[in-house]
């Protein structure tokens, strides 16, 4: 018996076409793509989506990402 394939979508992530498991909410997607959510900024269909959003917010077909990483330094 074999597993039960996760349906896939594309996405682009920084200009980036990608295929990412459908249904997944932006968190979800940034565990997924092992991103260290700590010190990220993100834009999902050219909107910033604020940190205590990131669990409603579904990432769909077609769906464009920017992320954005702080680098600290002097």
């Amino acid at each position: 018996m074999t597993a039960p394939t996760t349906k896939q979508i594309e996405i682009v992530v920084n200009g980036q076409v990608r295929l990412a498991p459908q249904g997944y909410t932006l968190r979800e997607l940034l565990v997924w793509l092992e991103v260290d959510p700590e010190r990220i900024a993100v834009e999902l269909n050219r909107s910033i989506v604020q940190r205590q959003a990131w669990d409603q917010a579904t990432v769909g077909p077609g769906a464009t990402l920017e992320i954005v990483q702080f680098v600290g330094g002097g």
